[in-house]
């Protein structure tokens, strides 16, 4: 697929680093099994095109980054939409965003929760806005994620606080996500593009060799948990088709609070 046939991605280089920009805003920049096909695809392009050092993950907007998975289409369809393969290629939407041997930087420019929370989460650094907000959602909306989104997230900012965010699904603000080690820096909104260009400018300065050793070297460590992550993933979709999955969907589409009662 090529950038010129996306829909819901938008991608540029400027300056030597790809710009990966979810563009469904009126979706909260959710992603649907389209984009991730196209996210998938972007990805791709910023790692074969020698004139990319440095990948830039946003969203479009100022009031999310990534909302997660699109619920809606869930609760109204059962799945997330067609995709290029007959199937939702998250998983490896996950590992290209780990193995594409060049740094990259989330760019947080508003909600990061959910699935969109796991990506940040997964990207080499992160830069957010001051406006900017992190949590999961997954057991409200009927979901999880028991592979790299929680194992690995306990890895950055420590198993008592990981399992804060998943098991009360609150919020926390930026200078509380800068506290715990979460991102890297917080700046006012304005001025969130040009301090993550000047990340990106720093990372294209140096030996991309170096950076692909250094990259695989951090990654190794935590690798194992891909093969927690495919079976969290089969998991989780066998559960998608439970009544109490689809409880949580119902609920978040009918902006009321689900009733998970009868499966305790």
């Amino acid at each position: 697929m090529q950038p010129s046939e996306f829909s819901d991605v938008r991608y540029e280089v400027r300056d030597a680093t790809a710009w990966v920009t979810i563009d469904r805003p009126e979706r909260m920049n959710s992603f649907r099994g389209r984009t991730v096909d196209e996210l998938i695809s972007a990805f791709k392009h910023a790692w074969a095109d020698k004139e990319v050092g440095a990948i830039v993950l946003t969203g479009a907007g100022e009031r999310a980054f990534c909302a997660g998975g699109d619920v809606k289409e869930r609760a109204e369809t059962g799945s997330y939409g067609p995709t290029e393969w007959g199937t939702f290629e998250i998983e490896r939407l996950h590992r290209i965003i780990r193995d594409v041997p060049k740094p990259v930087i989330a760019s947080v420019n508003g909600v990061a929760v959910g699935g969109g929370h796991v990506l940040h989460v997964l990207c080499d650094l992160t830069v957010a806005a001051e406006h900017a907000r992190f949590g999961q959602s997954g057991p409200r909306v009927g979901s999880f994620d028991a592979g790299f989104g929680s194992a690995y997230l306990a890895r950055v900012i420590g198993e008592k606080r990981a399992r804060q965010l998943w098991f009360t699904c609150e919020l926390i603000d930026a200078a509380t996500a800068l506290n715990w080690g979460l991102v890297n820096e917080v700046v006012p909104g304005p001025d969130l593009a040009d301090t993550t260009a000047a990340w990106a400018a720093k990372i294209n300065a140096l030996s991309p060799t170096a950076l692909r050793f250094l990259k695989h070297s951090f990654n190794a460590d935590t690798d194992h948990l891909g093969g927690l992550s495919h079976v969290a993933f089969d998991g989780l979709e066998v559960f998608s088709h439970t009544d109490e999955a689809a409880e949580g969907a119902r609920a978040f589409a009918e902006k009321r609070a689900p009733d998970y009662r009868p499966y305790r």
